[in-house]
């Protein structure tokens, strides 16, 4: 298949660089040390919503891991793909490049721009509407600050907890981190509603700081509901009124139980569901 290929809902194609490809060096860093960020970016209409917020993450991510961001060539490439694709999602990993053996950074960096476009993924309708069972997951998220908030190549953590639990009667896994404090799910970022307001889990020390996330921030504050952004205990996560997830593919999805707890799908997550659906109309 060539670059230029029309993309259908059953097709894919991978990028490398700007040109179809279907290997990668073995030299690369990426897949050696997971030195590098990824992007996992809805396409809808043939258009990529949230591609601005993707790459803001992304600039985020190379200042901290120190090698410069191509954002000329990835948003080129982005809506190259995104026009293919026309419905589905775009894969986007951004490795250091090959280097030596050993871990010093090569100097100067060549980063290697990876892009697979696939169909969307077809969850269950049910999950929005009706809510979501949480899978209490035992794997913990080890801190690392310079790391926290960024989605690094290394989702080791994530496949530990998503590894425990095979039942279709979890749609998702809570994840806490060495604390035992809520940090986020699996796949996606927690609100909790506690006390008449929205609070989310900081991200100082681990988790991933989800682009669906800050735009419900900026969203709900914007409409005069902030959004607190603090350290949340286990406690004051099975005390809260609503409880949701969310992230850029499936939106929010409410959440509705977690063990023995229950909660109703609430008004208030209606709300943020309605303030997600808006990226995409």
């Amino acid at each position: 298949m060539t670059a230029d290929a029309t993309m259908s809902g059953a097709t894919a194609v991978t990028l490398l660089n700007g040109q179809a490809a279907d290997c990668l060096p073995l030299s690369d860093r990426g897949l050696a040390y997971g030195d590098g960020l990824f992007e996992t970016i809805r396409v809808i209409g043939g258009a990529a919503p949230l591609w601005s917020r993707h790459l803001q993450r992304l600039a985020r991510g190379c200042h901290s891991l120190r090698f410069d961001l191509p954002a000329e060539q990835l948003t080129a490439e982005v809506d190259l793909l995104a026009q293919r694709l026309v419905d589905g999602v775009i894969k986007l990993i951004l490795t250091r490049g090959s280097g030596q053996r050993g871990y010093a950074m090569p100097l100067p960096a060549e980063p290697n721009r990876i892009l697979l476009g696939s169909p969307a993924p077809a969850y269950p309708l049910v999950n929005a509407e009706q809510g979501i069972r949480l899978f209490a997951c035992q794997t913990r998220l080890g801190h690392q600050p310079a790391l926290a908030g960024l989605k690094h190549l290394n989702r080791l953590e994530q496949v530990l907890a998503r590894s425990e639990w095979q039942s279709d009667d979890y749609a998702e896994g809570l994840v806490c981190d060495l604390t035992g404090q809520p940090i986020e799910c699996t796949m996606s970022n927690l609100f909790l509603r506690i006390a008449g307001v929205w609070v989310t889990p900081e991200l100082t020390q681990c988790g991933v700081q989800g682009v669906m996330r800050d735009l419900l921030i900026e969203a709900s504050t914007q409409q005069g509901e902030p959004v607190q952004v603090r350290a949340v205990s286990y406690r004051e996560l099975l005390d809260a009124d609503e409880i949701m997830c969310c992230n850029s593919l499936f939106g929010v999805w409410p959440v509705i139980q977690l063990k023995d707890r229950h909660w109703p799908v609430g008004p208030f997550t209606r709300q943020m569901q309605s303030l997600a659906k808006q990226v995409y109309l």
